[in-house]
Order: structure tokens, then C-alpha cells, then sequence
């Protein structure tokens, strides 16, 4: 017998949560065969089939969360003619469905297709998702991709060619349906009432919150704002934009690399246990993301030896990536530094959670133009931020904070100072 275990698959990872399982009690699966879906903190994952066999027993139920090292289930390997008489037994049980669902609706061009043998399904996590989500079995998909690897498009095919059956017999269906709950009603007297709607905490969601939970209680917040003329900065980016088309965050974090070698203690790490604190070697830019499952955060590694151009564009791919939840594990870990680029969507100001274990985060608020007296006096009007850094008091104090974020914001207002900084 074989058991099936969640293993660590991630950076100190210590527990995921069952999201779907690929196959149910009975099946016959093949050697790395994809069995089960799980969320962990960082990414959802598959967990493939150790050894080919009959999967024996499924010990936890979807959405359930688990610590690493528990057994999820087992599969008796290949090797004897009960197991093999049980898989055809199954097989011949869903051709058989499928030929009555068939003899049934004869008008009905179905999808369904007759069991042939085990199969591994070719489709990444998000395209899962997707079927999921359109309540689309995903086993009954043909995939056109390169090696009949199951595409997005091919599930919303599928979905729209069983939705245009499904139109043919169900107007009937509905309308039976309504005419009996209508009876009811009036027979009992029962009133029609609206339910509340209900969202699952589980999944990222509830990693998110574990996460934020751990950080908040654990770490003594302190918050510094200050506010940063980024007129010349705007001006600057505007200059160079014909030749090379850059964002304003990209400037951010070129100036944030140079601030945090000059102030090596907010790129750092508090290990409790050992009793010291670890300043990490190279600076690996966390950039928090909104996506539709939640916040994420993609790394730039080594942001601190790396051109704005290049940061640029490597922050655009990975952004790019986590909305579409492909980044790997590795584009995901490893952070000693985080950024909120809360600006776009209007923020003014806002006190941020680290992004625990790390020591301190920086978010960038709104910029607007607004009136600004100036050296001489003058009343003029300038592009200003709001930013704010939040820091772990346990591990520096707000005179480092001060310092730290008066040397940033140096740098953004006068941006051709990052160019003598550039190594």
C-alpha cells in the first residue's frame, strides 16, 4: 500500500488546503498521474500519483486544511487481477451510463466519451480552475494544445456546446419547477425569501489571512508617512519615454535598492529562535498584487543589480503572470522587501501589515497636483505622494525610518541622483 502525504513544497511551508481531487475512490491511475489540487500559502500545486495502481482509500475532504506529512490516501499498486477486475468493472459501469444518457436524449449531440483506460489529463492549474468554475469535467475535454494539453478555449468550447444542449430540455425543466414551488406557496402559504450569499474561506483567502494574522501579532507595527515631490520625477520619465518607456514604480524600486544598501537594516530578518537578526546579502524586490483570488507577491531577485529598464520589464512579467496564477514557486519566495503600489487605485494613505517574516514594507500612495509654497515663498503647483513605511519596531526605530525614507525620497526628487548611484 501506498500513501500519499502532503510534502513540503515550498519555502518552510507547514500546511495547504485540499482544494479538488482529480480521481475518486476506485479509480485506476497511472505513475505521476496529477490526483490532487492544494493551496499553499504561496501557489496552488498538484500532487501527483507515487505508483500506478487502484487509489484505495481518500482519508480528507476537499476544502479541508492540512498540516505536511499527513496521509491524504492510498493506492494499492498494480499487481493483482482484483484490482484490475475492479478498474474494468468501473469502466464498463460509465460506458454503460453514457450509452443510456445517449438512448435518452437521442436529439442531443453529447461530449461524453466511453472510459478507454486510465488517462492523464494535460492542463496547467488555472485551466482546472476554469473548468471548475464553469462546472465543466474536465476528463471529457479534448485538448488542442501541443500534446493534447487542455487549453482555456477548449474548456469554454466544451462549456458553450453543453450549454447549447442543455437549452434544447431545460426551459421545460424550469418551468416545472417554478409551477411547483408556486403550488407550494400557495397551498402553505410560504413566502419567497432571499438567502444570504455565501463565500468559501478557504483557498489563498484563508492562506492570506493565516499569514496577516501571524504578521500583525507578532509584529510591532509602526507606521512613518511622509509625502514626495515627484514633479522632476514625472518630468524625467516624460524625457526619456520615446526611447524608453518606463514606469514610475520602476524608479521607485531602483531608489528603494539604493536606500535599503545604505540602510541594510530594513533589508533584514529577526530569527526569534536564534536570537539575532540576519541583513540579507542582496535585495529581492516583493511586489504585492491584487488579483481575482487574492494578494500575491511576485519577487524581483537581485533588484539591486538590475537597470531600471530591466526591473521594468521583469516587473510587468511577473505581474502579468500572477494574474493569470502561473508564476512558479520560485517567482513567489525569497523576498526580503515589499512594495504596495496602491496609487492607481486612488489610495491617499493607509497603514500596511508586513509581509512577515520581513522588516519593514512601503506602500505609494495617490499622487495629485496640488499647491506647494515653495524656498522663495512662492505658492506653485507640484505632483505630490503620500507614502508610508511601515517597520517592525522589535528590530530598528523610527530615527532609522526617518532617515531611511528622507535618502528615498532624495533620490525621487531629484532623479538624476539615481544615476550616479548606478553601479
Amino acid at each position: 500500500m501506498v500513501e500519499v502525504k502532503l510534502h513540503d513544497i515550498g519555502e518552510g511551508m507547514t500546511e495547504g488546503d485540499i482544494l479538488t481531487y482529480f480521481i475518486k475512490k476506485g479509480d485506476h491511475v497511472e505513475e505521476d498521474q496529477p490526483i490532487v489540487e492544494l493551496q499553499t500559502e504561496k501557489m496552488v500545486a498538484e500532487l501527483t500519483a507515487p505508483a500506478k495502481g487502484i487509489v484505495k482509500e481518500i482519508y480528507i475532504a476537499e476544502g479541508t486544511t492540512i498540516s505536511v506529512g499527513t496521509t491524504i490516501l492510498t493506492i494499492e499498486a498494480d499487481g493483482s487481477m482484483e484490482k484490475t477486475q475492479s478498474a474494468e468493472i468501473q469502466k464498463e459501469a460509465y460506458n454503460q451510463s453514457v450509452q443510456l444518457a445517449e438512448r435518452a436524449n437521442p436529439n442531443i449531440q453529447t461530449k461524453l466519451k466511453k472510459i478507454n483506460g486510465p488517462k492523464r489529463i494535460k492542463a496547467a492549474p488555472y485551466t482546472r480552475k476554469v473548468a471548475r468554475e464553469m462546472d465543466v469535467d474536465i476528463e471529457l475535454v479534448e485538448g488542442t494544445g501541443k500534446d493534447g494539453r487542455i487549453t482555456i478555449e477548449d474548456v469554454q468550447q466544451f462549456a458553450q456546446n453543453k450549454e447549447s444542449a442543455a437549452t434544447k430540455v431545460m426551459p421545460a425543466v424550469k418551468q416545472l419547477q417554478n409551477q411547483s414551488f408556486q403550488e407550494m406557496a400557495e397551498n402553505q402559504g410560504v413566502e419567497e425569501k432571499e438567502e444570504a450569499a455565501i463565500i468559501p474561506f478557504k483557498g489563498r483567502r484563508k492562506q492570506i489571512a493565516k499569514k496577516m494574522t501571524t504578521s500583525i501579532f507578532t509584529i510591532p507595527h509602526v507606521h512613518h508617512m511622509e509625502e514626495i515631490d515627484m514633479t522632476e520625477l514625472l518630468q524625467f520619465r516624460k524625457e526619456i519615454k520615446p526611447d524608453a518607456d518606463v514606469s514610475v514604480v520602476a524608479f521607485f524600486i531602483k531608489a528603494l535598492t539604493i536606500s535599503l544598501r545604505e540602510y541594510p537594516i530594513f533589508n533584514a530578518k529577526l530569527d526569534e529562535k536564534k536570537e539575532e537578526i540576519r541583513l540579507e546579502k542582496g535585495v529581492h524586490m516583493g511586489i504585492a498584487t491584487d488579483t481575482e483570488e487574492g494578494l500575491i507577491v511576485p519577487v524581483i531577485k537581485n533588484a539591486d543589480k538590475k537597470s531600471i529598464l530591466a526591473i521594468h520589464k521583469e516587473m510587468k512579467e511577473l505581474m502579468k503572470k500572477a494574474k493569470e496564477n502561473t508564476l512558479s514557486l520560485k517567482e513567489m519566495t525569497g523576498s526580503t522587501f515589499t512594495i504596495s503600489n496602491v496609487g492607481p487605485m486612488g489610495s491617499v494613505g493607509a497603514t500596511p501589515i508586513i509581509n512577515y517574516p520581513e522588516v519593514g514594507l512601503m506602500a505609494f500612495h495617490k499622487t495629485k497636483k496640488m499647491p506647494v509654497v515653495n524656498d522663495n515663498d512662492e505658492i506653485v503647483i507640484r505632483s505630490m505622494m503620500n507614502i508610508t513605511l511601515t517597520f517592525d519596531h522589535r528590530v530598528t526605530d523610527g530615527g532609522n525610518a526617518i532617515a531611511f525614507t528622507n535618502r528615498f525620497k532624495a533620490l525621487l526628487e531629484k532623479p538624476k541622483l539615481l544615476l550616479i548611484e548606478l553601479r
